[in-house]
C-alpha cells in the first residue's frame, strides 16, 4: 500500500513540473540576449546593462554558434508564439 502511494505522489509531482515548465514557456515576454549589433554575436549581459557597452538587447529569434537570427532589436516587433514555439535553445 505504501508503495502505491509513493508512486502516485511521484506522478503528481512530475506532472506539476511539466505544468510549471509549460506555463513558463507560454510567457508573454520574448527571449532577450545581449548582442553586438554589427556582427550579431552574443555578448555578456554587462555589455548591454549600463549603456556604455557595445551591445544592444536582441529579442526573440534563435541562436546558433554564438550568433542570433530571426529576432529583432525592437522588442515590440517580436511576439512570442506560445506553447510549442521554437525558443532560444542552442548556442
Amino acid at each position: 500500500m505504501n508503495r502505491r502511494k509513493l508512486r502516485s505522489s511521484t506522478v503528481v509531482l512530475g506532472g506539476m513540473g511539466v505544468l510549471a515548465a509549460t506555463l513558463t514557456a507560454c510567457g508573454s515576454e520574448p527571449d532577450e540576449r545581449c548582442v553586438d549589433p554589427v556582427t550579431q554575436e552574443i555578448l555578456p549581459t554587462y555589455e548591454c546593462e549600463d549603456g556604455n557597452g557595445s551591445g544592444k538587447y536582441y529579442y526573440g529569434g534563435s541562436s546558433s554558434n554564438n550568433r542570433v537570427s530571426g529576432g529583432s532589436f525592437d522588442k515590440s516587433a517580436v511576439e512570442r508564439d506560445g506553447f510549442g514555439s521554437s525558443g532560444s535553445s542552442g548556442g
